[in-house]
């Protein structure tokens, strides 16, 4: 896989689908190996390797480490009381934020700039139609009122998931995930730029502000939140989501059977 040289000191992301996933185990980390043997279920074993695939991918470029098999198991992504995802490399944790995110056979890391445990939020959402009761139930009156204003069809669809993504992404960051009501926190977008990033905020009822970034990459919807605003991300592997074709494997074998 190569990888587009990025500046220090910048976040970065990367994107791979269940096709990258090797063959063997080597490349993970005896804990990941045991947690493996733990799930029956061929949905939640794909998406433990492909968020753990592309996790340990984005750290070694951040860090500037080999992505060999033995490299890669020297790469461990656990896990705090939270839920949060670290990184620990040879068995110490390290100064680096990182934030996983998967959806219908593809999976998303974004890091921090090297040296920072700031937290950061990712989410990947596909676009896809969400009922009214949907939007009623998981979105403010505000950000019913954007959906409403949008054209039914892809543009409205692309908007709700939009939304629900950007607070995601923002739960990510406060470390609650889904265990808080989404109706607490409110969305505000901006219009992409020429770059194809969109800016936007999420504000927390208490008071604090996330400033993040999105973009549409053909089928998918990527958002990002944090806690101190900079430029967008920039992709390890550019172009990858856009032609992506979401993928549901699992259906063909719900359960593994070794």
């Amino acid at each position: 896989m190569e990888q587009r040289p990025v500046g220090p000191g910048g976040r970065r992301w990367l994107a791979l689908g269940e096709d990258a996933l090797p063959a063997g185990e080597q490349w993970l980390a005896p804990g990941e190996a045991a947690n493996l043997a733990g799930l029956r279920y061929t949905k939640r074993r794909t998406e433990y390797l492909l968020r753990r695939l592309v996790t340990k991918h984005a750290v070694a470029a951040a860090i500037g480490r080999p992505t060999d098999p033995v490299a890669l198991a020297g790469i461990e992504v656990r896990n705090a009381p939270s839920g949060a995802p670290y990184v620990c490399v040879d068995g110490a944790p390290i100064e680096l934020g990182v934030s996983i995110t998967d959806r219908a056979g593809w999976a998303v890391c974004l890091t921090s700039p090297a040296g920072s445990r700031h937290p950061v939020g990712c989410d990947l959402e596909l676009v896809e139609p969400r009922t009214p009761g949907f939007v009623q139930d998981f979105l403010t009156a505000a950000e019913q009122r954007l959906v409403s204003s949008c054209q039914a069809g892809d543009e409205r669809d692309a908007a709700a998931n939009l939304i629900w993504s950007a607070k995601e992404s923002a739960l990510k960051v406060l470390q609650t995930g889904l265990r808080r009501d989404t109706l607490t926190v409110e969305v505000t977008l901006a219009a992409p730029s020429s770059d194809g990033w969109g800016a936007l905020t999420v504000r927390a009822e208490e008071g604090p502000v996330f400033p993040g970034w999105w973009r549409r990459e053909g089928r998918f919807l990527l958002t990002i939140a944090t806690e101190v605003a900079g430029p967008p991300p920039v992709a390890l592997v550019p172009g990858v989501l856009s032609p992506a074709v979401p993928r549901h494997s699992w259906l063909d074998r719900p359960l593994h059977l070794r």
